[in-house]
């Protein structure tokens, strides 16, 4: 099969979409633009099944480029056979390519090569065919004795071929394949601590689980215990199985060679064979364990970043501390700075008094709607001074807000670009306010890895992890787009086609320009060429442009199109602007969207695409999520009584549950047996970050500072 027709064989795909997609991907398309601009060419696939097709189609590749350089070294060898050839090409995973590949490996120096240094391989030869012979073993052994070799009696000569023999048993990868199978399908992953010191992997002191049933969490954790020194790890089998198999296989029948085979084939196993399966295996599991996290990590890093922006809201952001004080910043509608300060509110009764006149007095000028308090350190004793400070003032609200990776923000390059005037504590608290405002435009500004809405992502692969995040957030910003004259940098070097250079020249020339009023401008912009344009256009937003298609994601390539559909329809941009083109979906029917599409050539997802946008100009797709929970007032955990039935936000999605703000500072777990009614896979099947729910609280550990809930299902 070609690596085409392997794709839509595994993604279940018709193969003219495979072939669309990956001739689509070769010209150097991104994925948003497929996902959105190409859909008639992919089939409607969406971003997250082509980020797969796309991980697959590289990982297809990278395999085929390993065949071909695996047959080419064994070929300069002079070894490669038509049955050599055959099992190159069946090879499904790179994992069996190394077992075929590794007899034909440049070996570093073992025991079997300095066995063959000693002349031995003849013997080992001699032994492995277990032809009948009127000598003894020790007899023919005696022979390659040799003093000037270091082979000074028949136990050394013996030995030697010996060990000949395990690195060529280890090496046939039929074995390997069959042990490593075994192994998988009934291993049994074991741990113990190494220490009696109490730690966060007590609960794996004494620990085992068939290998096919570990947890991706528990594995993590004991992978990350046996780093820190405080467990042991290994894979037991059954061992007496694996070796009976392999004697029947290499044995020919009783001779005098078999007991020394067998020893051979015992050694093999022990000291070869089963260390490197193992670590095979564990390698394996850890990677699945990294993508089921990752996949979690992706999942909620989606849905906080498509948490609904506050929308025209004056904020004061507080980044909240003891003894530095807890800093302030004001920002206006559009995220500009309007003033800044710092607050005591943990010290003495005058400066709590004195901070709460202060904040007062920032409400009053700048006409504050909201004030987003950072969670972190200090943040309970600043959310009731919040709380207290606002009693008696109408139509001012506050919001907990997620500070992870706002202090990496702060002292970032960026952050100094930003904001050169400002020190840390300053650009933390803007950032804690823009957050509010719009969490994707401040967020993106942050490694994802920060965030913290992950599990075990420092155990993560980088690389991997930082693709994978990237695509995220790469969909995220695409899928609500940006407006062109207000993004920033961090923000536009999201948007399909454009690199960091380019999104500095965007700043650049709107600096010095002014404003965009049209998409056309973005062809002055230096460095942005016509596919850069094709790949970026329909994702960049000019809301109160030349042309109201400027604002939609609505390809400047269907602008004409569009006009032909106006046109029939009966009405004009005039009326898409003034919001009096809602009843265009009542004039066409599927079979006259359907002509329209064969007359033009446009396609019918196109065409329902243009008509989706043409209705709502500018629309948001966050607008559809629950808005965040404003308060007014604060409860502590002490006022948390087993029974209550509360209202919370879900902050982070984890294997076992999801973590929910029920005001109180410490977040509470809904463990996934509490989240359903019915059977629940896996906690993302049911709950997203940012969903709102009715929660009851089943019981409150105020030494452990723990709230465990469960879920209020309606029926």
């Amino acid at each position: 099969m070609t690596i085409n027709e392997k794709l839509a064989s595994e993604l279940n795909l018709k193969q003219w979409q495979v072939d669309n997609t990956v001739a689509l991907i070769d010209e150097g398309n991104t994925i948003p633009f497929i996902s959105r601009y190409r859909k008639e060419a992919t089939g409607e696939l969406n971003d997250e099944v082509l980020r797969s097709f796309y991980e697959r189609l590289m990982y297809l590749r990278n395999l085929e480029e390993k065949r071909a350089d695996i047959k080419r070294i064994i070929e300069e060898q002079g070894k490669l056979t038509p049955e050599l050839i055959e099992k190159i090409d069946a090879a499904e995973k790179l994992t069996e390519l190394e077992d075929i590949y590794r007899p034909y490996r440049p070996k570093r120096r073992t025991r079997a090569t300095v066995a063959k240094e000693k002349g031995l391989e003849p013997l080992a030869k001699i032994i492995m065919a277990q032809e009948k012979t009127d000598k003894t073993v020790e007899e023919i052994a005696s022979e390659y004795i040799n003093e000037e070799k270091e082979v000074l009696t028949f136990e050394d000569a013996i030995a030697g071929a010996l060990d000949i023999i395990a690195e060529e048993i280890s090496d046939n990868a039929d074995y390997r394949k069959f042990i490593r199978d075994i192994t998988f399908r009934s291993g049994i992953l074991s741990s113990k601590g190494s220490t009696e010191e109490d730690s966060v992997y007590a609960i794996y002191y004494d620990f085992s689980e068939p290998v096919t049933k570990i947890a991706s969490n528990s594995f993590l954790a004991i992978d990350r215990g046996e780093k820190e020194k405080f467990l042991s790890v290994k894979i037991d089998c059954d061992e007496e199985k694996i070796l009976d198999r392999l004697k029947k296989r290499e044995i020919l029948g009783i001779t005098a060679f078999k007991p020394y085979i067998e020893s051979a084939i015992e050694d093999s196993y022990k000291r070869l064979i089963a260390p490197s399966i193992e670590r095979d295996i564990r390698n394996e599991l850890t990677d699945i364990a990294q993508e089921k996290a990752i996949a979690i990590f992706k999942v909620n890093l989606k849905n906080l970043l498509l948490q609904p922006p506050l929308k025209d809201k004056t904020v004061i952001g507080l980044d909240p501390g003891y003894r530095t004080g807890c800093k302030v910043g004001v920002v206006d509608a559009t995220g500009k700075v309007l003033d800044t300060g710092v607050i005591f509110v943990t010290h003495s009764t005058a400066q709590y008094e004195s901070a709460k006149e202060f904040i007062k007095g920032l409400i009053k000028k700048y006409n504050v709607n909201l004030i987003s308090i950072g969670n972190g350190t200090a943040s309970r004793e600043t959310e009731k001074f919040v709380a207290d400070t606002l009693k008696g003032m109408e139509g001012v609200k506050y919001i907990i807000t997620n500070e992870a990776g706002a202090s990496v923000y702060s002292a970032s390059k960026l952050g100094a670009e930003e904001f050169p005037d400002f020190d840390v504590t300053q650009r933390s608290a803007v950032s804690i306010a823009r957050r509010a405002q719009d969490p994707l435009s401040e967020l993106v500004k942050i490694d994802p890895k920060s965030i913290g809405v992950g599990q075990y992502q420092h155990d993560m692969n980088p690389k991997r992890l930082d693709e994978a995040l990237g695509g995220v957030v790469e969909d995220c910003v695409n899928s609500v787009g940006v407006d062109l004259n207000t993004a920033s940098a961090p923000l536009l070097e999201y948007i399909s086609g454009i690199n960091s250079s380019i999104a500095k020249n965007i700043v650049s020339y709107r600096e010095k320009e002014g404003k965009f009023k049209n998409r056309n401008q973005l062809k002055k912009v230096e460095k942005l060429g016509p596919k850069a344009f094709l790949q970026c256009a329909g994702f960049l937003r000019i809301p109160e442009g030349d042309n109201i298609l400027d604002n939609t994601s609505v390809h400047p390539e269907s602008y004409d199109f569009t006009k032909t559909l106006l046109k029939k329809t009966g009405y004009t941009e005039e009326d898409i602007k003034n919001g009096n083109i809602k009843g265009i979906k009542d004039k066409l029917s599927d079979a006259d969207i359907k002509k329209l599409s064969e007359e033009t050539g446009v396609g019918v997802p196109t065409i329902e695409d243009i008509l989706k946008e043409i209705v709502k100009p500018g629309r948001d797709i966050r607008e559809s999520i629950n808005a965040p929970v404003l308060k007014s007032d604060v409860m502590d955990i002490k006022d948390i009584k087993a029974g209550m039935i509360l209202q919370g936000t879900v902050r982070n999605v984890v294997d076992f549950g999801a973590f929910v703000d029920i005001g109180v500072h410490q977040d509470g777990l809904i463990h996934i047996s509490r989240l359903s009614d019915k059977f629940v896979k896996h906690p993302t099947d049911v709950v997203s970050i940012g969903d709102i729910l009715e929660v009851e609280v089943i019981e409150v550990d105020l030494n452990k500072n723990r709230i465990s809930l469960s879920r209020v299902i309606k029926k």
